[in-house]
């Protein structure tokens, strides 16, 4: 049937014309997104609990200075001390959540001053009706905030000063003695610091000061805002002795958030069929396109970037065999089958920190090697001096890992001095990196956004369209960089609530958020590439997904903020957007199925196959790990008893490494199946690796974590947070089962690792060579033309 041309002009007007207008929403979704983040953010600077310049007795006797608290907060971070606990439930796992622990026994402590200033007995002695009354009047008097604004000055009652010295001797005992658990004895040591001029670290004594900082945290979660009558995290923790039960914003906006979830699939998907905004096959059935790798173009880059590959297995080799160590240590904490000197070494808090950073740093790796692959690819042509960037880049992200894990040991062994923060262990989880390695990964960073635009700028030229789908792969590079700067933002003295606002701009928006867009663009950019869907529709989808990604996902921050002392209003953002996050999850399997058939209709010649494997399981993590397991745990009055428990790293396991891992493994997988030799290709080696990385990894969350949690949650509920996150809880019989058998899901896990390392590795010696030189155009797809 012959086409009258006169269709294809209207047809372009109209096609710019509604590209225009899906523009328009996504750049109006992120300016309000990050609007309301950011005045949310001012609000928390606003509502968040005050650090007193003193904090005295009825008495006027000086009991603790904001430079103790400061203080004390600098020493939990000094000593990695959120890589064994938690504070205000941030942080792992292992340990206690200290505010939970220290609130329990200020209250304690206070009960015990009661009932002897009462009845002149100990609070156990009395009868139940005697401890009623005692109970009562203590939350009466936790619950009275006696902050003068004016003087800046906090009074304690004498019975809260009875309990402000319970606290303190505890701890004096756990960091003297280790807390019988995973904690050294004798971790904090006045040794490891200058007497005098110290970085961060008040002149005190650094026991009393961390134990201040415990206080602290704990009367900020019993006590109301001035002027409100739930207290500054919202009344967390659980704890009916200090009074605090879930508020009704908790209850309230959990039933919202799913209502709401509930009438936005159903508009998302109206949209989402009505307008066709999926990608569009650009094969006919039957004329799958001939992809023969032997005829590929190859660049000196493209191939250097196999070394990049490399060390991604190998790191992730490394972070998974921290993976198991860590798992271990639940079952055997202050040893590795009996051989102490590996937990002398490489104690829970300095492992948990490597496990976490190399998890990013080879995810981050892939990506960047993968952007180093593809940019001759864009540009259709090798830059001057490109393979000799990508090899400076190399090494520095060699010197930066090395660099930085020898840092971090240092710094919470003492040995840094007022550098710690510098060179050591900064304290935040997931941002263990010393402020010189941080920098250090923003130079790297920079340099692979300098490698990636010399090799697209010709066509970024070419491409008219400024939101067409080169320029929407250079926005995602620049976003890469640019968003890590908020982790500068932090320092030790910087009010812990505030600066764990900025710490999840980075764990969220960075990691979960932005490398999420720069991942979604790649796919768009490969499947065009291959000629499998039309440019066109991809652009088109690209946008809707970044809208009701970006739409969702960055109010949807807000779960994070609950109850780290952040206002209420969280708690209805939170709620509400993190709900709807779960719908782009849900929308990529939809887009895994057309990747699947796409494999199928290439036969038994498509080169790719380990390539969509990966990809159709990083589609299946996203619902299940991110988009189930999130939703289930941020639903406001869930995560108020689940808050820093099991159920977390369920889904955070099935998040970090279900989505963003498995997508890494992809991109690595696509990058060197063209730059290996065809015949030393092995699709069945990786065919079995991804069914042992995926078997090992649900095992992981099904037989422990999953039901690990769904036990601390119930435990939570009966007798208090603080119970749920004491080690009595770990050592229960049926507890310490589920983590022992966890070692069978984790060996065929590391199988799986094994594998793909063996594989990676050995790849590097089987290099196709390179088939043009710098500055010769390549026979590649050109993106900038119209279909």
């Amino acid at each position: 049937m012959e086409v009258n041309p006169s269709v294809r002009p209207s047809l372009r007007p109209e096609r710019r014309t509604q590209n225009s207008f899906l523009k328009s929403i996504l750049i109006f979704t992120i300016l309000i997104s990050f609007t309301v983040l950011l005045v949310g953010g001012y609000w928390i600077f606003k509502e968040m609990a005050p650090r007193p310049k003193e904090v005295r007795s009825e008495s006027g006797k000086v009991l603790m200075t904001k430079e103790t608290i400061i203080g004390g907060q600098a020493v939990f971070q000094k000593y990695g001390l959120m890589d064994y606990g938690t504070v205000l439930g941030h942080g792992s796992y292992m340990g206690p959540d200290y505010t939970a622990e220290a609130l329990k026994i200020y209250t304690e402590g206070m009960q015990e001053y009661k009932a002897k200033e009462l009845y002149n007995k100990p609070f156990s002695q009395l009868s139940k009706d005697e401890k009623t009354i005692i109970r009562d009047k203590v939350i009466k008097e936790m619950r009275k905030n006696r902050y003068n604004p004016v003087t800046d000055v906090l009074v304690l009652t004498d019975a809260q000063v009875y309990g402000l010295e319970k606290v303190r001797d505890y701890y004096r005992d756990v960091f003297t003695n280790g807390d019988g658990w995973g904690l050294k004895k004798g971790l904090i040591k006045e040794s490891d610091m200058p007497k005098a001029h110290r970085a961060w670290v008040a002149d005190s004594d650094q026991i009393q000061q961390i134990a201040d900082f415990f206080f602290w945290t704990a009367w900020l979660s019993s006590t109301p805002r001035i002027g409100d009558h739930i207290t500054y995290t919202n009344n967390w923790p659980y704890y009916e002795d200090a009074g605090n039960t879930m508020s009704f914003s908790a209850m309230w906006w959990s039933g919202a958030s799913v209502t709401i979830l509930i009438l936005f699939v159903g508009i998302i998907l109206f949209f989402f069929y009505r307008y066709q905004l999926s990608m569009q096959e650009a094969y006919k059935e039957g004329q799958f396109p001939v992809i023969d790798l032997r005829k590929q173009p190859l660049t000196s880059s493209q191939v250097k970037s196999g070394k990049y590959f490399a060390i991604v297995a190998v790191l992730f080799f490394v972070q998974s065999m921290f993976g198991a160590l860590l798992a271990h240590y639940y079952v055997e904490p202050d040893s590795f089958f009996g051989i102490k000197w590996i937990h002398d070494l490489l104690p829970f808090n300095i492992a948990k920190g490597y496990h976490l950073q190399l998890a990013i740093f080879w995810i981050a790796t892939s990506w960047l090697g993968m952007g180093i692959f593809i940019a001759p690819l864009v540009g259709g042509h090798e830059p001057k001096k490109q393979g000799l960037l990508v090899d400076i880049l190399f090494w520095a992200l060699v010197v930066l890992v090395g660099g930085s894990m020898i840092g971090q040991w240092l710094g919470v062994n003492g040995y840094l001095g007022n550098s710690w923060f510098l060179l050591g262990h900064q304290g935040w989880e997931y941002i263990e990196l010393g402020r010189i390695w941080q920098i250090i990964l923003v130079v790297g960073m920079l340099i692979w956004l300098f490698i990636v635009f010399r090799g697209i700028k010709s066509g970024l030229k070419r491409e008219s369209d400024k939101g067409g789908l080169i320029h929407l792969l250079f926005y995602s590079a620049i976003a890469v960089p640019f968003f890590y700067i908020f982790a500068f933002f932090m320092k030790p003295d910087t009010n812990f609530t505030m600066a764990d606002y900025w710490r999840w701009w980075i764990i969220h928006l960075w990691v979960e958020g932005i490398f999420e867009v720069f991942a979604v663009v790649v796919i768009g950019f490969l499947l065009v590439q291959m000629k499998l869907v039309t440019k066109s529709s991809t652009v088109r989808a690209l946008y809707f997904q970044f809208t009701i990604l970006l739409g969702s996902g960055v109010i949807g921050i807000g779960h994070h903020y609950y109850y780290n002392g952040s206002a209420e209003i969280w708690i209805a953002l939170g709620a509400v957007f993190s709900a709807l996050e779960v719908i782009p999850l849900t929308l990529l399997i939809l887009e895994a199925y057309e990747q699947y058939k796409m494999m199928r209709d290439g036969g038994v010649n498509f080169p790719y196959k380990s390539t969509f494997w990966f990809l159709i399981s990083t589609a299946i993590w996203n619902l299940v790990g991110a988009g189930v397991l999130g939703f289930l745990i941020n639903l406001p009055a869930v995560s108020y008893f689940e808050h820093g428990q099991f159920l977390t790293p369920t889904h955070g396991h099935g998040a970090m490494m279900g989505v963003y891992g498995m997508f890494a493994i992809a991109v690595l997988l696509y990058s060197l199946r063209n730059i290996v030799k065809p015949e030393a290709w092995n699709d069945k080696w990786l065919k079995f690796a991804c069914w042992m990385l995926n078997i090992g990894l649900a095992g992981m969350i099904a037989v422990t974590l999953l039901p690990i949690g769904i036990l601390q949650i119930k435990e939570a509920f009966e007798h208090g947070y603080w119970a749920s996150r004491s080690p009595a809880f770990l050592q229960q019989d049926l507890v310490q089962t589920l983590l022992t058998i966890r070692a069978v899901p984790d060996t065929i896990f590391l199988i799986g690792v094994i594998v793909m390392m063996v594989f990676s590795v050995k790849s590097l010696f089987h290099l196709r060579k390179p088939t043009h030189g710098e500055e010769e155009a390549l026979p590649v797809v050109d993106l900038t033309k119209e279909e």
